[in-house]
């Protein structure tokens, strides 16, 4: 078992409390995601071993493209999780901003597809396809895209949505970027089994989780293709569990019940599949909220996409995560509030532990060279 770790960009400004909104809502936090916040937030990835950063996208962030390419400079060996949408943007520009991207980091990019599920966002990006019809489109663009990474002749596609003559890009990225991929409707289902590289879904109870997985893992089957599976997920964690417990109580106690009305009710008129799974997680209420063992649906009341978080001792979020590793997830990306400070408790306080059991290892430590040996005979003056 090799677990692989990544952190969260959080382009719309970050804060100690939760920041309200996003996926297709207002959302900005107190401390302003300023390109030098950002960059001490890849330097803590970095230097605490995450494996890459994920930039999100939509009208409530900052561009993802830009910002991650302004952030390569920087850092030397950290991956850009960048996400994109395919109604917005030509495959073939896409694949020909993924080479750039590779050859200018020296490989560091990892895509992170996003069909869309909020109608009132797409149409304010001019997009006004329905879910079923945004679906079969990310699976052609995907074709497109990856047929482009691969293809050294001029390449044709006419699809239903996409259509693209004698394509041909001039430098093709290397290495490849992988897909990153989720959904849990029944139209996500086929693209990801078909195209993705690694399955995301959303942190819900391990059961849960393990059966969107075995569901994916069959699809996939009928394509003779293996995925790896990751999950999004926030993270409390201390040295003790009553620390950890505190500081999400302190985070539910600043919430303001009028950001709950207002944030549900937008989010209610969502078409993903999973944010309704999120949102089912609490039903709006702030009763009951550890949903499973460490498990805290909180999160969600005030925030779009991911909305739980894993809350506990060290020991005890590092036992949860061995858990979903269990149930087949190899890659996490997590976040928590405030970023740069949250990036290292767990790095200092967690990842130790998963490396201690063999199953992580930090992708920056090299081996120490071995002790100079003087030669024999020589003057110690």
């Amino acid at each position: 078992m090799s677990l692989s770790f990544h952190w969260f960009l959080p382009t719309s400004g970050d804060s100690r409390g939760l920041v309200v909104g996003g996926h297709g809502t207002p959302m900005s936090g107190d401390r302003p995601a300023s390109l030098h916040y950002l960059n001490q937030i890849a330097a803590a990835s970095e230097t605490n071993g995450f494996e890459a950063v994920l930039t999100p996208t939509g009208s409530w962030c900052e561009d993802a493209w830009l910002t991650t390419a302004m952030l390569a400079g920087t850092t030397e060996s950290l991956k850009f999780l960048v996400a994109l949408r395919p109604g917005l943007v030509s495959p073939t520009l896409a694949a020909q901003m993924a080479g750039t991207f590779q050859r200018h980091s020296n490989g560091r990019l990892l895509l992170n597809v996003v069909t869309g599920g909020e109608p009132a966002e797409q149409a304010a990006f001019g997009d006004f396809a329905d879910k079923e019809t945004r679906y079969a489109r990310t699976g052609e663009f995907l074709h497109v895209v990856k047929s482009l990474w691969n293809s050294h002749e001029p390449f044709s596609f006419a699809g239903e949505h996409i259509r693209v003559e004698n394509a041909l890009l001039s430098n093709h990225p290397d290495p490849v970027p992988p897909v990153f991929f989720g959904g849990s409707s029944a139209p996500a289902g086929p693209v990801a089994a078909k195209y993705a590289d690694t399955y995301l879904t959303w942190g819900e109870p391990v059961l849960a989780v393990s059966r969107k997985l075995e569901w994916i893992r069959g699809l996939a089957v009928d394509h003779g293709r293996k995925l790896d599976y990751g999950l999004r997920i926030h993270v409390i964690t201390r040295d003790t569990s009553e620390e950890a417990w505190a500081v999400a109580d302190k985070l539910l106690a600043g919430i303001d019940p009028a950001d709950i009305e207002r944030v549900q009710a937008a989010l209610g008129k969502s078409e993903s599949e999973g944010q309704r799974r999120m949102s089912e997680l609490h039903n709006g209420s702030v009763d009951r909220l550890e949903i499973a063992p460490n498990l805290w649906a909180g999160v969600g009341l005030v925030r779009g996409g991911a909305g739980t978080a894993l809350v506990g001792s060290h020991a005890e979020v590092a036992e949860r995560l061995l858990e979903y590793a269990k149930a087949g997830i190899s890659q996490f990306v997590l976040s928590g509030y405030p970023h740069l400070e949250e990036a290292y408790w767990f790095g200092e306080g967690v990842l130790p532990i998963l490396e201690r059991k063999g199953v992580w290892q930090h992708p920056n430590h090299r081996p120490a060279p071995p002790a100079a040996i003087p030669f024999a005979g020589a003057s110690s003056s």
